[in-house]
């Protein structure tokens, strides 16, 4: 994919403070609860270009996650705040977004992540080999 056909509407930041709830006996977050940081992120950034979870069910379109991966580099420890980053960096065939948590303070790397997610039409319940017309249109540009 060339640079130039790449939208802006790509990457969204939040922030998190860590909670007490969030951490396990070793008083660091446990490692689960980084899916809920990336879910923050990643609906910031589908916020971001009107397509969340409710306008995917409009556009008869479910878009489950079939691939997670993290990569955890550094703890986060209680009442540290974070910054998540989310970046779509594939659409064509598949939604796939890159996320970046660091110390917001500091810019020390805590965690890198992937997901993956495949448009599955609601009707059939097929998954769909190419990303839907929606999607396209969502980050404004034109499809294949």
């Amino acid at each position: 994919m060339s640079k130039a056909t790449k939208p802006n509407c790509l990457v969204a930041e939040v922030e998190a403070q860590v909670h007490f709830y969030d951490l396990d006996p070793m008083e660091v977050v446990w490692h689960g609860h980084y899916a809920r940081y990336l879910e923050l992120a990643r609906c910031a950034l589908l916020d971001g270009i009107n397509y969340n979870y409710v306008q995917m069910k409009e556009s008869g379109y479910a878009w489950p996650i079939i691939d997670m991966r993290l990569r955890y580099i550094n703890p986060a420890c209680f009442g540290q705040h974070l910054k998540i980053r989310a970046e779509i960096v594939e659409w064509e065939n598949r939604l796939k977004i890159d996320y970046l948590i660091t110390d917001v303070q500091t810019g020390q790397r805590i965690n890198r992540a992937t997901t993956i997610q495949v448009a599955v039409d609601m009707r059939t319940r097929e998954m769909c080999f190419m990303s839907p017309p929606i999607l396209f249109e969502k980050l404004g540009i034109k499809a294949p």
